[in-house]
């Protein structure tokens, strides 16, 4: 029963309302033990055998009741079980001397099985009860008695007998004792145990455990296990598993405290299988050595990983200290190298279950699995690396759904996660392995996505009258699957690898590749490529801004958006969300570069104020820079006398400092300083004459010219522009988006002679935003 459990305190009760009707009503018993369990769980008994329990979605629900079944009580809420009973057996229990009256058991005859099977049921709700009868059962050598009378049952078809011989050994093994169960699952008793639970009353006819365990289920040593201890321990222990999860029922919530114990027993033989093997280096180094031996056949090798994918798993049993020296034995002996080779085979069922041994050393130690493969580009080619190998899996899954692949995927995330990578005092182990990856890897990761999204491809490929100028190709399901997992890892990989994973997009122009995708008919896909530039945006690096304006990387994202059309659904939402981003965080560059060239066509987008957001940032950051240029230029002439003074004087001291001059000659000069400075202020004014004829003019345009004696390739060498003087004109944004074909300049101060403002490129500038390309700008193509 789960849900929102009311107390009405008038009638003392408890009741859960639903669709209006009552479907449990319990008095609360001032004598009634009632139990709270895991702070979501109240447990109580209502008779000898009817057990209730509630269980509440929130731990609120669960203490709000327990406080008024407390407060009907009389008891604190801190305590767990409202009754001193229970508590009070529980204690007696552990001071019960060993001459205390034991239950007296019926004598074990065939006639006696009811009444033994009542016996067993009734004491299951008394901890005393159990205690006395485990006691009893152990001292007299009972079980084994009730066992001889299974057979006898067994024999005589005596359906009855052995319907109540299954009710009392579940019975017997709810009372939860360790010594009973090594008597019950010992060589000579387990199999007996497994027939008597073969007859469940509830069924038709009985199951056939006892056959599927001795014809079906076979032992296979992949080498020979010479210690017979340890091979009955692994005997027992696959078959008490199987009695616990196969053959008994799904304990209900009030008995699965009744089975800790049986969990126990596993979970301890389990430590033992592995630690007694651990020890045993001689087997595990036959195992290693006959898994990486070329002659072993297909079989046998399958045989070899399942063996180390289960002595793995049981590791998880081992307490944290043991686990290491677990693990650190098999890096010893060669398991990554081990790992190498059964990973690249055919064999299905073999590279799955590699890759479940690879899943467990990854998340013990993704440090040793680094430092493995590091250690082993020094001497291999990049293709036969462990990584790349995982990388060529993940690639080359055949699963329509990619399971294998996904979890592939989520290993290398943690492999190439720098939060868990270690810095000590000698190395940095994230800019060690980071370089490695990115020069040995990441080209074997982004292959397929390049490959799908080549120039040559898309145009082979694209769809003869398509109004879209990409599309990738073979644009099928399990494609697009594989290039959302490689786009989900490097959206991570920009989020986390920040210096390294934006050289590999500069250079490989990364983003312009994967924006091809947002034309792929699956809309996943597409939402990948855009989740993919929106992390890269999110990040507001002006470098990343100016590779996408340079590039006119919004265009494909904006011809999305259009051929979305009307549709209200997530990629509409995506798309305006980046936008919105952009807006919202006020980034200057890109702000400019999207009302320039795309306003016209986004402008009718109104059922948003985003893009008319935009538009008002931009106009306001316009006049913004044109009350600045105003502000700068009546400042410039109230500085220039200063400057120009302070420009003369300085002249003058170098002519001092290069002349060496007889005092006679210098007092001389000091006494000719008026007539230099008459000259000084004639030279000031007929320079000031000559600024005036350089003042920017106002064009028909509305702009304003200016006129550079300087060479533009000494300042933007990398736009191969010429050593004439460059004109350029700034105007107001055309009506259509289109940028002036001159070279346009958000208004500044006008450069002074020698002067290289405009034409340098500052990267780390704030006012990078202004920047302006010296090449005409090509106009999208935006969709119909």
């Amino acid at each position: 029963m789960c849900g929102d459990v009311c107390f009405v305190g008038f009638s003392k009760s408890l009741f859960i309302p639903f669709s209006g009707s009552l479907l449990l009503e319990s008095k609360i018993n001032p004598n009634t033990a009632y139990q709270k369990q895991q702070d979501t769980l109240i447990v109580w008994s209502e008779a000898e055998n009817y057990d209730l329990a509630l269980s509440f979605q929130e731990k609120a629900g669960c203490d709000e009741i327990w406080e008024k079944i407390c407060q009907v009580q009389g008891k604190d809420p801190s305590v767990e079980v409202t009754q001193d009973l229970i508590e009070s057996e529980e204690e007696h229990i552990e001071e019960m001397p060993e001459t205390s009256p034991l239950i007296d058991l019926p004598t074990c005859e065939l006639n006696k099985l009811e009444e033994i099977a009542d016996l067993v049921t009734s004491v299951l709700s008394s901890p005393i009860r159990r205690e006395k009868l485990a006691l009893a059962l152990e001292n007299e050598g009972y079980i084994k008695k009730l066992l001889q009378l299974f057979q006898v049952c067994e024999n005589l078809e005596n359906t009855e007998g052995l319907h109540h011989l299954y009710e009392i050994i579940r019975g017997i093994l709810f009372l939860n004792k360790a010594t009973l169960f090594e008597v019950m699952f010992s060589d000579e008793c387990i199999m007996d145990v497994v027939g008597c639970l073969e007859y469940d009353p509830s069924l038709a006819q009985p199951k056939r455990h006892r056959e599927f365990l001795t014809k079906t289920a076979k032992f296979k040593e992949v080498i020979p296990i010479t210690d017979s201890e340890l091979r009955q321990k692994i005997h027992q222990t696959y078959r008490v598993q199987y009695i616990q999860d196969i053959i008994l029922p799904t304990p209900s919530v009030f008995e699965e405290n009744f089975l800790s114990t049986l969990t126990s027993f596993i979970f301890f033989n389990k430590v033992e299988i592995v630690s007694m093997l651990q020890e045993d280096e001689k087997f595990l180094s036959e195992v290693f050595a006959q898994l990486t031996d070329e002659a072993t056949d297909d079989d046998k090798r399958c045989e070899l990983v399942n063996f180390f994918k289960e002595f793995c798993a049981f590791s998880q049993t081992l307490q944290p200290q043991n686990r290491d020296a677990f693990f650190k034995t098999l890096a010893k002996l060669g398991i990554l190298p081990a790992l190498e080779i059964v990973m690249g085979m055919d064999d299905l069922q073999v590279r799955s279950a590699a890759t479940d041994i690879f899943s467990y050393l990854v998340e013990f130690s993704p440090s040793m699995v680094r430092e493995f493969v590091m250690q082993e580009a020094q001497q291999s080619d990049d293709d036969i690396l462990l990584i790349n190998v995982v990388i060529e899996q993940m690639i080359c899954d055949t699963d329509p759904e990619l399971g294998g692949a996904v979890q592939l995927m989520g290993l290398l995330r943690t492999l190439i996660d720098p939060e868990n990578m270690l810095a000590t005092a000698n190395k940095t182990e994230k800019s060690e392995f980071l370089n490695f990856f990115y020069n040995h890897c990441m080209h074997v990761l982004t292959a397929p996505l390049l490959a799908n999204t080549s120039e040559d491809k898309c145009e082979k490929d694209a769809v003869v009258g398509s109004t879209k100028s990409n599309t990738i190709c073979p644009d099928n399901y399990q494609t697009a699957q594989l290039l959302a997992l490689i786009l989900e890892l490097l959206t991570f990989c920009v989020e986390h690898h920040t210096y390294h994973i934006k050289n590999y997009i500069m250079n490989k122009d990364l983003l312009r590749r994967v924006l091809v995708l947002m034309n792929s008919k699956h809309t996943f896909l597409a939402l990948c490529a855009l989740r993919f530039m929106r992390r890269i945006i999110g990040l507001k690096d002006e470098f990343y801004n100016r590779y996408i304006t340079k590039g006119n990387l919004f265009e494909p994202v904006i011809n999305a958006l259009l051929d979305n059309g009307t549709r209200y659904n997530l990629l509409n939402s995506a798309v305006i969300e980046l936008f919105e981003f952009i807006r919202v965080e006020d980034i200057k560059s890109l702000i400019a570069h999207i009302v320039e060239n795309f306003y016209n066509a986004l402008e009718s987008i109104e059922y948003v104020q985003t893009f008319k957001g935009l538009k008002t940032k931009y106009e306001q950051e316009k006049d913004r820079q044109s009350q600045k240029l105003n502000s700068n230029r009546f400042r410039r002439d109230a500085r220039a006398l200063e400057e120009d003074e302070e420009m003369w004087f300085n002249e003058d001291e170098e002519e001092e400092g290069e002349a060496v001059v007889p005092p006679v000659e210098k007092s001389k000069q000091e006494d000719d300083f008026p007539d230099s400075y008459e000259k000084f202020m004639e030279t000031k004014k007929a320079k000031e004459s000559e600024d005036k004829e350089n003042l920017p003019k106002r064009t028909s345009a509305g702009g304003f010219k200016f006129t550079f004696s300087h060479s533009a390739s000494a300042a933007n060498g990398a736009n191969g522009a010429n050593s004439k003087s460059v004109a350029a004109q700034t105007s107001p944004a055309s009506s259509n988006g289109s940028s002036s074909k001159s070279t346009a300049l958000s208004p500044a101060v006008p450069a002074p002679k020698g002067s290289l403002v405009g034409l340098v490129d500052y990267p780390d500038d704030e006012d990078d935003d202004e920047e302006e390309e010296t090449s005409p700008r090509k106009r999208p193509r935006l969709g119909s």
